[in-house]
């Protein structure tokens, strides 16, 4: 019987592909099966924060992305009249983790940037225009997994440790593993317009949200030349009727000003249900969900992409641990201990932030107009509002409980520029590392060499060495996904904490 590839990967969407190349990182041959043959050219995602960006430096792309995406203003909350009720204004520059934290860009040329990425990588094979009929396990210890060529209609079966179903919302996976998706009541109908133009609108570069309890509306400035607007559709209101040019005009309209509507090329007019979902089950056996196929968001917060690059961090670290023998399979059941409380308070934020704009009719929409100008003076409010700072992940079997409110453990540490010019996150590429405030020992550095651990002397007075201090620790293990695995003063005890991972090594494309 032929050997099963390590990883077989459904779905090559951003999320897949991201955690196909994270997985090569690590060593690990994976196959990635797509029904598409080729990227999808319509406008979605066009927002990424800067914790996720670091999730593309670790996928070798954060330069290339970079370089299509621009940083957003910050927030302004308008009236149904378009009157200015508050605004939320940031920088653009890098902030703690290395990246402007709001980041707007066109998802089928990041696509584009992700899929070259693997095209160029011995351990990834990409296989377009076939369909997966089936999951299952197969006895062996093996997960089979049914291709149909979509073509030629040719019929094929794989093998493979693992599966990893990044599918989509109407995944099949989910449904092969009996997974079903968990709703909290919120669902809206929104038309999407995506528009190219080289002519100048003269908008505020941050992210504008109309609140109005009739026809709640947002634009965003994805480009130079890119722009999306987001309509609510009134109940009975049929999205064909909205999408007329004489409709479009007018919705545009406050935004465009003597633009002629001529001069904007709409790429895409569709119909959006924003939905709050969550699996109730991410993992069954080999098989695993990611992206929308284990959750589902409304957008009003920007982590729809995001979340499903969070869990493909998450995962193929611990994929890669496994299949090299330094961690227990059972320590997968980690992925959904903590990416799904993590996504299901990211959804109600969303939520809750959907709601608090569109509801409440008339009454809603007069507390909306006396309380929105006061938020920007409510000390600390506004960095709250923008701030990108996602929760601390649950404690799991590797993530260490936190016994105190300041604990370090479960959060992101963050990305500053270190001594040598070089920020912290191009230092410790995709490893272990091991944080240490103060010299340290040649025995400590030994071990960290034997383990190939990235051991980092931190000096006290430093942006590192200030945010150990307020955490009350000397010394904090990092895991691979940038994650505080757990803090203390030993540093040679966490050293020995680390579990294992596989140096890349790149062997023969395998089965095919």
């Amino acid at each position: 019987m032929e050997d099963p590839w390590p990883v077989v990967v459904v779905g090559a969407g951003p999320t897949g592909v991201t955690a196909a190349r994270l997985l090569a990182v690590h060593g690990v041959r994976c196959v990635v099966l797509d029904r598409w043959p080729a990227v999808y050219p319509r406008p979605r995602a066009v927002h990424l924060d800067d914790e996720v960006c670091r999730i593309l430096h670790r996928a070798g792309v954060h330069e290339q992305f970079a370089a299509i995406s621009r940083p957003a203003e910050g927030l302004r909350l308008l009236g149904p009249d378009h009157r200015v009720l508050a605004q939320f204004s940031r920088g653009t520059a890098a902030g703690i983790h290395g990246h402007p934290q709001a980041n707007m860009f066109d998802q089928p040329r990041l696509e584009a940037i992700l899929r070259r990425a693997v095209a160029d990588d011995p351990l990834v094979t990409l296989r377009g225009g076939v369909e997966v009929t089936a999951v299952h396990a197969d006895g062996a210890g093996a997960v089979a997994v049914a291709v149909t060529d979509r073509g030629s209609g040719e019929r094929a079966a794989l093998r493979a440790r693992y599966v990893l179903g990044c599918d989509g919302a109407n995944s099949t996976v989910r449904t092969q593993v009996g997974s079903r998706m968990r709703d909290f009541g919120f669902a809206q109908r929104w038309l999407v317009v995506d528009v190219d133009t080289d002519a100048a609108i003269d908008a505020w570069g941050g992210v504008h949200q109309v609140c109005d309890p009739r026809r709640a509306a947002t634009y965003l400035r994805v480009g130079a030349r890119r722009h999306r607007w987001e309509f609510r559709l009134l109940p009975g209101e049929t999205a064909a009727a909205v999408s007329t040019p004489a409709t479009l005009r007018e919705l545009v309209r406050p935004w465009t000003g003597d633009v002629p509507f001529e001069a904007l090329v709409v790429l895409r007019c569709a119909e959006y249900t924003f939905r709050a979902q969550v699996a109730d089950r991410w993992r069954a056996g080999g098989v695993f969900l990611l992206g929308d196929a284990a959750h589902l968001t409304p957008p009003f917060i920007g982590q729809g992409l995001g979340a499903g690059l969070r869990d493909a961090a998450n995962l193929t670290w611990k994929l890669a641990s496994v299949l090299a023998g330094g961690l227990p399979d059972a320590a997968l059941d980690s992925y959904e201990a903590e990416r799904r409380p993590h996504v299901t308070a990211s959804i109600r934020l969303a939520v809750g932030v959907g709601r608090a704009m569109t509801r409440g009719g008339e009454v809603g929409d007069l507390l909306r107009r006396a309380v929105a100008p006061r938020l920007v003076h409510v000390p600390g409010l506004r960095a709250r509002v923008l701030d990108s700072t996602t929760p601390a992940l649950r404690p799991s079997a590797l993530r260490r409980r936190r016994w105190v409110p300041w604990s370090r453990a479960g959060r992101l540490c963050p990305n500053p520029v270190l001594g040598d010019g070089r920020r912290l996150d191009d230092v410790l590429g995709s490893r272990f590392a091991v944080l240490v405030a103060g010299p340290v020992p040649g025995e400590v550095a030994a071990e960290a060499r034997r383990r190939r651990v990235v051991l980092v002397p931190v000096e006290p007075g430093s942006a590192l060495g200030r945010w150990l201090g307020r955490g009350g620790a000397r010394a904090a293990l990092v895991r691979p996904d940038r994650t505080v695995m757990r803090t203390g003063a030993d540093a040679a005890a966490l050293l020995r904490a680390a579990p294992a991972l596989p140096l890349r090594r790149v062997p023969h494309r395998g089965p095919e």
